[in-house]
C-alpha cells in the first residue's frame, strides 16, 4: 500500500476576505501548515457591496448568487482579481509562496453553466474536472496556488462557482494522489445548536444530526450549502473535514467542528 503524503485545502469565506484584522490572523495560522496547501476563497461581501455601488442589487437563492452578465463582470473582478492578488501579496509577506488562480488559468477547473430548474442562477458554473496533474505541478514545485471561485467552459465562457463547491471538488480529485485535509474556515467556531452563542458548538457532526438540526431549523441559509458540499467530501474520498475559525489550522486541540460518516 502507497503512503500517500497529507495535503491540507483550506476554503475562507469572503467575511474573512473582507477584513483586514481577520486576513492577518489568517496568515499567521495558515504560515503554520507544513507541507503542501491550497486556499480557495471566497468573497461575497465585498462583491455585494461594488454590486450595490453600482446600482444592482445583489439576488442570492438559499445562500447561493445568481448571477447575471453584469454580476459575472463584478465577480470577477472582485473574487479572480482584487481579492485573490490581495491574498497572494499578505501571503508572500508571510514567507509562502503563492499562486493567484481562476479555474481558467492553466485549464484548472472545468465547468459547465448550471442547467435551468426552478430557479436560473444565470452564469453560474457546475463543475465537470479537476486538472489534477497542473495543480499536482504547482504543488510539486513548493508553490501554494490561491484560486478563486471563478470556472470557465472550455469555450471562452467565465462561470462563477460557489467556493465552497470548489475546495470540495478540488479535495475530491486531489484525494487521488493526496491524504487530504479540508478546512472551512469562517467567522464562526464551527456548527452551533444556537446560532447566536458562539460556546454552543457542535464538534461531532453525522449526516443524522445534520438533518435534524435542518428539520429544527438550527443550520439554514450559507451553513447548508457549505455542509452539503462538505459531506460529499466525505463521501468521496477526503480524509478529514474541519469548520472552524482560522486558528484550527494551527492547533487541532481548538474546538471547532469535525464531520464524521
Amino acid at each position: 500500500m502507497i503512503n500517500k503524503q497529507q495535503l491540507t485545502i483550506v476554503k475562507i469565506g469572503g467575511d474573512i476576505v473582507d477584513y483586514d484584522e481577520l486576513l492577518t490572523s489568517f496568515y499567521t495560522h495558515f504560515k503554520a501548515i507544513s507541507g503542501p496547501a491550497i486556499i480557495i476563497h471566497g468573497g461575497g461581501n465585498k462583491a455585494s457591496t461594488l454590486q450595490e455601488q453600482l446600482g444592482y442589487i445583489p439576488v442570492k437563492v438559499d445562500g447561493r448568487r445568481v448571477t447575471d452578465e453584469t454580476t459575472l463582470e463584478v465577480v470577477t473582478m472582485v473574487y479572480a482579481g482584487l481579492l485573490n492578488k490581495k491574498l497572494v501579496a499578505g501571503l508572500q509577506a508571510k514567507g509562502k509562496n503563492t499562486i493567484g488562480l481562476s479555474g481558467a488559468d492553466g485549464d484548472a477547473v472545468r465547468a459547465h453553466k448550471r442547467e435551468v430548474t426552478t430557479v436560473d442562477y444565470g452564469f453560474v458554473g457546475d463543475i465537470n474536472r479537476v486538472n489534477v496533474s497542473f495543480i499536482n505541478d504547482l504543488l510539486s514545485d513548493g508553490k501554494v496556488p490561491v484560486f478563486s471561485a471563478i470556472t470557465h467552459d472550455g469555450n471562452g465562457q467565465l462561470l462563477n462557482t460557489n467556493a465552497d463547491t470548489l475546495a470540495a471538488k478540488i479535495a475530491v480529485a486531489m484525494s487521488s494522489l493526496y491524504n487530504v485535509q479540508l478546512f472551512y474556515c469562517f467567522t464562526k467556531p464551527g456548527v452551533l445548536e444556537d446560532v447566536n452563542n458562539n460556546e454552543s458548538i457542535v464538534t461531532r457532526i453525522d449526516k443524522g444530526l445534520y438533518k435534524e438540526m435542518k428539520t429544527a431549523g438550527q443550520i439554514f441559509e450559507g451553513m447548508i450549502p457549505k455542509l452539503d458540499t462538505a459531506f460529499e467530501a466525505l463521501d468521496q474520498g477526503v480524509m478529514r473535514v474541519h469548520l472552524g475559525e482560522v486558528d484550527v489550522l494551527s492547533d487541532n486541540t481548538i474546538k471547532h467542528t469535525t464531520l464524521c460518516l
